[in-house]
């Protein structure tokens, strides 16, 4: 990726459904080429813009991030198997007694766990699984940034984020926009229309509810190889009770930070970051703890490969090469 590719993916990340008239200026281009541009981003899948429902806190599923041990050589085949699940909209590769790291979405924590007990558990090769339910999200993937843009360029283009202002109550026909804004969340209100058959006025007014009441996310991910993050690791801290939401808010600033999560698991703080090198991940960890004495780092596994990434299934350079929808509320396969 060029300079302007990765300004591109940057200003989508704070507004993915930006109109190209509105992010010329700032990036000082014409709409036409940022249009080309994202065209051949998207179309390689080096780039693109999902949407999947929010956390439960905001009225949608449960989550949890699940880890599973598979028999002898046989992870790589069980990722497979699952990364086709509808459920679990991220799978990936892991160094240490775990062997992956699922993402998991569901209805409630009772479908959760069935999901995990009829479905992950009988995969053939998979040997024990452990479940860290996500009680409260403090930061999540759509919020991270890749730092391409200047300070002029933040304010010119702002930052979408939900206003608290939607209803948060579901409508019937809300999946069926979910879905179609998780193949491209960038589809426009039109074809939004046509494929779902709801009226495009009514297209545009209740998908603008979904996003300000955080019921729907939209999210830019890239190849993070593409981008120059390619490491990530998972941190599993135990932080007194009383510290515990002043610490989830402090880690949650810090710019490696993609996801940072309250958990019912042995740790009750979950972390996952990222880094341009294996060399940064001691460092990163340092300035978590830094200030925190009471915060115990508990475990820390590292992302090997990611088999999929929030619906998308990457090949091992981190390109998007097909997609699996996110449906939390569809029947587990047997």
């Amino acid at each position: 990726m060029d300079e302007l590719d990765l300004s591109l993916v940057g200003a989508l990340q704070r507004d993915p459904r930006a109109p190209w008239s509105a992010l010329a200026g700032p990036l000082g281009v014409d709409p036409a080429t940022l249009s080309r541009r994202w065209s051949r981003l998207s179309s390689s899948g080096e780039a693109w813009v999902t949407c999947y429902p929010g956390g439960a806190a905001d009225g949608g599923p449960a989550s949890a991030m699940v880890e599973v041990e598979c028999a002898a050589s046989r992870a790589a085949e069980v990722a497979g198997v699952l990364a086709g699940d509808p459920q679990a909209a991220t799978v990936e590769v892991l160094a240490g007694w775990a062997d992956l790291l699922l993402t998991v979405f569901a209805p409630d924590l009772r479908g959760l766990t069935r999901y995990v007990e009829q479905r992950v558990a009988r995969v053939p090769g998979v040997l024990r699984t452990r479940t860290d339910p996500l009680l409260h999200v403090v930061r999540e993937g759509s919020r991270w940034r890749l730092g391409t843009l200047d300070a002029e360029q933040r304010q010119a283009i702002g930052e979408r984020s939900p206003s608290g202002r939607g209803t948060a109550r579901d409508r019937p026909r809300d999946r069926e926009l979910m879905l179609a804004l998780g193949e491209d969340g960038r589809m426009p209100h039109a074809e939004l229309s046509e494929r779902t058959g709801i009226p495009v006025t009514t297209v545009r007014r209740r998908l603008a509810e979904l996003l300000d009441s955080g019921r729907a996310v939209l999210r830019c991910d890239a190849s993070a190889r593409l981008t120059g993050w390619p490491e990530t690791a998972l941190l599993r801290l135990d932080v007194p009770a009383e510290e515990l939401e002043e610490t989830a808010h402090g880690l949650a600033l810090l710019p490696q930070a993609r996801l940072c999560a309250l958990t019912a698991g042995p740790a009750n703080l979950l972390l996952v970051v990222v880094a341009r090198r294996l060399l940064d991940l001691p460092r990163i960890e340092a300035l978590a703890s830094r200030g925190r004495p009471r915060a115990r780092m508990v475990d820390r596994q590292l992302t090997l490969r990611t088999v999929k990434l929030m619906g998308r299934l990457l090949d091992d350079r981190g390109l998007a090469r097909t997609r699996v929808p996110m449906d939390p509320w569809a029947a587990p396969p047997t």
